[in-house]
C-alpha cells in the first residue's frame, strides 16, 4: 500500500478549498490533511477541524485567531497571519500544497512552498499574474511541479499528455462569457452586484465570479497559460463558449486539435490536480452530449469587455505591468462588491493604473510586494466613488 499523501490547503473555507476537501474525503485512505487555513470564517474552519483532523490550522485575522485558540483544545497546531501561512505551506511533511487563497495573498505562501520543494496545485491564478517570473524561476530552481487547478489549464494539461511542447501551434482557452454576455454594454453602469454574481454555469467565490463577469478572469488565465506552458502570448487565444463543456483546446503543428470536455464541475479538475498524473475514480455527474446537443464558439468582444484586452496589453509590456493589473483589478472588484463604484468603472481603474504606475523589469519578490501595495493604496483615487 502506498504511503498517504499529505495535502495542505491554503484557503480551505473558500469554494475551491471546500470542494477539494469533498474530493479528498472520498479517498481518505490515500490522503491525509496537513494544514487548513482561513481568513475569518472560523465557524467553518472548526467544522473542518472536527471532520478532517488536520495537523494544524492557520487563521489570518488576529481577532478570530484569539477566538479559535479558546475553542480548539485538541492537539491541532494553531498558527496565525502571513507568517503562519508561510510556515504551513513550507511544512516538511507536506506532499502537496493546494494554493486556493484569494488574490495576491497567495504569492508569498506559494513561493514558500516552492522553495521548500513541495508540489503545487495552483488554484490562485493571481500568483502567476502578479509574480509569474519569480514563481516559475523558483519552481525550476527547486525542481517543483506546478499543476493548475483551473478547469481551462487542467484541460490543456490533459491535452498535452504524450505530446511535445514544441509541437503546440495554438492554445485555445474557452470562456463562458459570464452573466453579461448578452447584455448591451450601454447598461453596464446600472448593473448590480447581485446580477454580477449570478454566473450562468459555475459556482465560485465572489471575487472570481466578478472577474468572470468582466472577462478579467480569462485575461488572467491567458497570463497563467503563458507561464505554465512556456508558449508565446501570440499562441494563446480565447473563444467564448457559453455552454462551458469544452474547457480548452490545443492545436498542434500537424493541424490536429485536441479538446477536453466535461460538465462544469470544479471537483473534476481539482481531482485531477490532486492525483496527477493518475486519475481518481469518482461518481461525479457525467457529460451527456445528447442532452447538451449544441456547442457554440465565437470571438470575445474586447470593446465590450476591455479587461481581456488590458490583460494582453499588460503581458506584452512585461515586467511589473501584470502586478499592477492584478492589484488594480483586486481593489476595483472589492470596491464594486462594496457598492462604492459601478461595474463599468472596473476596467477604467485598471487602465489608469497601468498608465500611471511605472513598470519595472527583473523585480525581486520584495519589489513586487511593494508595487502591489502602492497600487492598492492609490488606484481608487482614479475615479469618483459611486453615489
Amino acid at each position: 500500500m502506498e504511503e498517504q499523501k499529505v495535502i495542505t490547503i491554503l484557503g480551505s473555507t473558500g469554494s475551491i478549498g471546500r470542494q477539494a476537501l469533498d474530493v479528498l474525503s472520498l479517498h481518505h485512505n490515500e490522503y491525509k490533511i496537513g494544514y487548513l487555513t482561513a481568513h475569518s470564517n472560523i465557524d467553518l474552519l472548526i467544522e473542518q477541524v472536527q471532520k478532517y483532523s488536520p495537523k494544524g490550522i492557520v487563521v489570518s485575522d488576529d481577532t478570530q485567531y484569539l477566538k479559535i485558540k479558546q475553542l480548539i483544545t485538541n492537539n491541532c497546531k494553531i498558527l496565525k497571519g502571513k507568517e503562519g501561512l508561510i510556515e504551513a505551506a513550507s511544512n516538511a511533511e507536506n506532499t502537496m500544497v493546494l494554493s486556493a487563497l484569494v488574490g495576491f495573498s497567495g504569492v508569498e505562501p506559494t513561493l514558500a512552498a516552492i522553495n521548500a520543494g513541495k508540489t503545487i496545485a495552483l488554484a490562485n491564478k493571481e500568483t502567476l499574474v502578479s509574480a509569474g517570473y519569480n514563481i516559475i524561476k523558483a519552481a525550476k530552481a527547486n525542481n517543483v511541479r506546478i499543476i493548475a487547478v483551473d478547469s481551462e489549464h487542467s484541460a490543456v494539461l490533459q491535452c498535452l499528455v504524450g505530446e511535445e511542447l514544441n509541437s503546440i501551434e495554438k492554445i485555445i482557452l474557452t470562456a463562458s462569457g459570464g452573466p453579461f454576455l448578452n447584455t448591451d454594454n450601454s447598461n453596464f453602469e446600472k448593473l448590480t452586484v447581485k446580477e454580477a454574481l449570478s454566473h450562468p454555469n459555475w459556482t465560485m467565490g465572489n471575487k472570481i465570479t466578478i472577474d468572470s463577469a468582466t472577462l478579467m478572469n480569462k485575461g488572467f488565465e491567458v497570463i497563467e497559460a503563458f507561464w505554465l506552458f512556456d508558449v508565446s502570448l501570440e499562441k494563446i487565444e480565447v473563444l467564448i463558449h457559453p455552454q462551458s463543456i469544452v474547457h480548452s483546446l490545443v492545436q498542434f503543428y500537424d493541424g490536429s486539435v485536441k479538446a477536453q470536455l466535461g460538465v462544469p464541475d470544479m471537483k473534476i479538475p481539482i481531482s485531477y490536480a490532486l492525483s496527477y498524473p493518475k486519475r481518481l475514480k469518482n461518481k461525479f455527474r457525467r457529460l451527456d452530449l445528447i442532452e447538451i446537443n449544441n456547442l457554440t464558439f465565437f470571438k470575445p468582444d474586447e470593446s465590450k469587455f476591455p479587461c481581456l484586452r488590458l490583460a494582453y496589453e499588460a503581458m506584452r509590456r512585461g515586467g511589473t505591468a501584470t502586478t499592477i493589473l492584478n492589484a488594480a483589478n483586486e481593489m476595483a472588484v472589492i470596491a464594486f462588491l462594496e457598492q462604492k463604484i459601478r461595474f463599468s468603472d472596473i476596467p477604467i481603474i485598471i487602465e489608469k493604473a497601468l498608465e500611471t504606475f511605472p513598470i519595472k523589469n527583473n523585480s525581486d519578490i520584495n519589489e513586487i510586494i511593494e508595487i502591489d501595495r502602492q497600487v492598492r493604496d492609490n488606484c481608487l483615487f482614479f475615479i469618483k466613488p459611486n453615489k
